[in-house]
């Protein structure tokens, strides 16, 4: 096998449906790559899923992490013991449910050298199938996308910094210079802080859409989802209160307009003189809201049909927002794939 070029690191914690087609994807890459699947503790069949891949994969390597450290998560720990055993001079740090085209990692190397960034970062494309995810997953995406907009993420001479851990492409020199996963290892936006450091270290960062380059689902049931962003909203967007309050106040509006259109329509049909007013202003307001999130659907390439779910998905946001603050406000304990963290460990 020719010498790798980059090492991609996959922690896989309980990802026996994802992790087949992510290894898969991972070794016909139009470049040499090292495949090392991390098996995080997992209690499904992960383990014989992984066993039987490596058996017609000769570039992927499986290594099972020891027992959780004391002030590491799961997913950092299990990153940097993958890391340890890594040859090449570039990492791709992905997650189990992310299916990487054939030219992705080619793509993201070429990004790299065309703009002598340290870190090339993909937002991949997601796989909505479900209605909860039409409604959910765009609508976040698009939110954190006016959160860390990707051209001052990009611009070395901008302090912004923000990359996501779906896909992840970093130098291994600039990685070890920072002080890799283990100078970031209680922080649960372990991707954000490790862009972070490497920014102010003086490298360069590219962050974009990977549209049409991966591809994935971020989670398979409603409550799994629930239990992910309450661990990470309120932190993705500052911590702040007030975020959380426009969030809260926007999805009171888009259902208040939906009701008063409603008894509007209702009392023109009996032949109250003032509905057709009242149906007039608050159809106005719910096209001018809808307007808006198709621009921001069509900007980040999204599938314009989310558009349909764009209430629900206002009021989904808006109470996972509000869970998120709960739980950092109040110190609760975040949970995430059977394990429990300290809120207070995300700075």
């Amino acid at each position: 096998m020719p010498e790798p070029h980059v090492s991609a690191v996959v922690p896989a914690r309980n990802e026996e449906a994802n992790i087949a087609a992510a290894v898969e994807s991972l070794s016909i890459q139009t470049v040499p790559v090292e495949i090392i699947v991390v098996n995080d503790g997992s209690t499904d069949r992960t383990g014989e899923v992984l066993a039987e891949l490596a058996q017609r994969i000769p570039q992927l390597r499986v290594v099972t992490t020891p027992e959780l450290p004391e002030g590491w998560t799961g997913k950092n720990h299990a990153v940097n013991c993958g890391i340890e055993h890594a040859h090449a001079p570039w990492l791709l740090l992905t997650d189990a449910d992310v299916r990487h085209a054939p030219t992705a990692v080619e793509n993201g190397l070429a990004v790299a050298r065309q703009t002598g960034a340290a870190m090339v970062s993909f937002s991949p494309d997601q796989e909505l199938p479900t209605w909860w995810e039409k409604a959910t997953i765009p609508l976040v995406y698009c939110r954190l996308a006016d959160e860390y907009p990707y051209e001052r993420v990009s611009d070395p001479q901008d302090k912004m910094a923000a990359a996501n851990g779906e896909w992840l492409l970093v130098s291994r020199v600039a990685y070890n210079a920072v002080g890799g996963h283990a100078a970031v290892k209680d922080e649960i936006l372990e991707d954000v802080a490790l862009a972070r450091l490497l920014k102010r270290s003086g490298c360069r960062l590219h962050y974009a859409r990977a549209a049409g380059l991966a591809r994935s689902r971020m989670y398979l049931r409603f409550e799994e989802m629930v239990e992910g962003w309450t661990k990470n909203l309120f932190l993705l967007f500052g911590r702040r209160r007030g975020t959380v309050a426009g969030a809260v106040a926007g999805a009171a509006l888009d259902s208040l307009v939906w009701l008063l259109a409603l008894v509007a329509i209702w009392g023109a049909w009996h032949g109250w003189p003032v509905s057709r007013w009242v149906l007039g202003l608050n159809l106005g307001i719910i096209g001018w809201r809808h307007f808006r999130y198709f621009q921001a659907l069509k900007r980040n390439r999204y599938p314009l049909v989310c558009l349909l779910y764009y209430t629900v998905g206002s009021v989904l946001f808006a109470m996972l927002m509000l869970a998120s603050a709960r739980k950092y406000l109040r110190g609760q304990p975040l949970r995430w794939k059977g394990r429990d963290y300290p809120a207070v460990a995300a700075k």
